[in-house]
């Protein structure tokens, strides 16, 4: 936890001139996603702000604006927190990410699609199997989603499915076997992406769907044994403050 805000501090270029909440907001949830701010982590003003060089004003606008997307919580008298889910979140995200993705999938009408991104993130987490490196494969396997979502060509879907993935990372941090979480989908993306080049939309509709909810049963399983029903079960991170 000591050496997160000097490695914070390295994302103070990003800011440049012009320096705003939302800014700030997508280095925190960058962060967040890729969990150099676990679940259950508290999160200090001084310590964020010092290592950004914003003002304790700028920084709670993009607190706020974290919350409202579900990634922080605020409890009185106690802080800013990395939210922790419960599996009731987790069971609706997953329906979410069903209703959005299949429907996207389903109205793509008649071949050839654009999948050069559905490829890029295949072979993105070809790369990171082959290396072992399994954090690295679940961000591939977020990309992949991503950029299926993307073939529907709506910014407001995009915009919707980046919070939705958001939060789905919160899940993935608590889990303690990534590979055996998200080496399974790798050959399901495979699969998928084939059926595209193939034109063959109902076949790969149908693929995700499988997809979606073995990924849900699987997920929810270890997230229920890990962290109980409500998020608060004994393996909840300490709120150390960084």
């Amino acid at each position: 936890m000591a050496d997160q805000p000097a490695g914070l501090a390295d994302d103070r270029a990003l800011l440049g001139r012009t320096s705003t909440a939302e800014r700030v907001s997508d280095i925190l949830r960058g962060r967040i996603a890729d969990g150099f701010f676990p679940p259950g982590t508290r999160l200090s003003e001084d310590s964020i702000g010092g290592a950004l060089g914003v003002s304790r004003n700028t920084l709670r606008e993009a607190f706020r604006l974290l919350t409202h997307e579900r990634l922080l919580v605020h409890e009185l008298n106690r802080g800013v927190f990395v939210r922790i889910l419960a599996v009731e979140d987790v069971e609706d995200i997953y329906r979410t990410r069903a209703l959005v993705e299949c429907a996207v999938v389903r109205g793509l009408g008649a071949p050839p699609y654009r999948l050069q991104g559905l490829a890029s993130a295949v072979a993105e987490g070809d790369e990171a199997a082959a290396g072992n490196d399994w954090k690295a494969m679940g961000t591939a396997n977020i990309h992949f989603h991503r950029e299926l979502v993307a073939l529907a060509g709506s910014e407001r879907t995009d915009e919707l499915m980046r919070g939705v993935f958001a939060e789905l990372r919160l899940a993935f941090h608590v889990v303690d076997d990534p590979r055996r979480l998200h080496e399974p989908y790798l050959a399901r993306n495979h699969e998928i992406l084939q059926a595209l080049k193939a034109g063959e939309r109902e076949a790969a509709e149908s693929l995700l769907e499988t997809y979606l909810a073995d990924s849900r049963r699987r997920i929810v399983e270890v997230y229920r044994r890990r962290v109980g029903e409500d998020g608060t079960g004994p393996s909840r991170p300490a709120p150390e403050p960084v």
